[in-house]
């Protein structure tokens, strides 16, 4: 009688189990908390834009973002956890979209416009209520200090010939030839276009780099 043999193959059924999909499952939960908390950021930055800071509402913001007023607080503790995260996220943003090539006059007033235009009227309304929100100070403080570094960068190759004394009063007087107060006096205060708006700002810095020439 024929011998058959039998080849018995032992397998371990926890090696061959399919992974389990937890990480996956974590991975998904945590991007979509941060997709969250972008929307609420996107919510409050929208609120801020149209209306006062003590006007702002946790219920307004939550509404726009499509969540509950408890999901914003788990996230953010409230308006000033919330300008926290605002003020990390948007400060950086704008001095990305002020670059531009230092000298280029032109083109860094149309992009300082294009910023003004967007959020001159918010900032404005921040700064008169600075007084009274201590917790716009770092947003305020912190948009002073960047306008003041971005001016220098733009304006080097006239600032880097005069020495201390002159280049200094020189970035004084182009950070105030530059500031929002301008755009409020020439599009709000005046009525002027945005072209002729511009073409009063860019007056001021020429008469500016005109006499900081002279000092050279």
């Amino acid at each position: 009688m024929p011998q058959v043999k039998i080849n018995v193959i032992i397998v371990d059924m926890k090696s061959t189990r399919a992974p389990t999909p937890r990480r996956y499952r974590q991975t998904s939960r945590a991007e979509a908390a941060e997709e969250t908390a972008r929307q609420i950021l996107a919510a409050f930055s929208e609120s801020m834009r149209g209306k006062w800071f003590d006007e702002v509402t946790l219920e307004d913001v939550a509404g726009r973002a499509g969540v509950n007023v408890r999901t914003v607080i788990r996230r953010f503790g409230g308006k000033d956890g919330l300008l926290e995260a605002f003020v990390d996220d948007f400060i950086p943003t704008v001095a990305v979209d002020r670059e531009t090539p230092p000298g280029d006059v032109a083109a860094a007033i149309d992009r300082l416009f294009h910023i003004y235009e967007t959020w001159g009227d918010s900032v404005i309304r921040n700064l008169a209520e600075e007084p009274r929100h201590p917790a716009l100070k770092r947003l305020l403080d912190l948009g002073r200090g960047r306008h003041r570094a971005i001016t220098a960068a733009t304006y080097a190759p006239w600032l880097e010939r005069l020495p201390p004394p002159d280049r200094m009063r020189t970035l004084d007087a182009l950070v105030a030839a530059t500031d929002v107060y301008v755009w409020k006096l020439a599009r709000r205060d005046m009525g002027r276009s945005r072209g002729e708006a511009t073409q009063i700002m860019l007056t001021l810095v020429r008469a500016v780099l005109t006499q900081a020439s002279s000092l050279a």
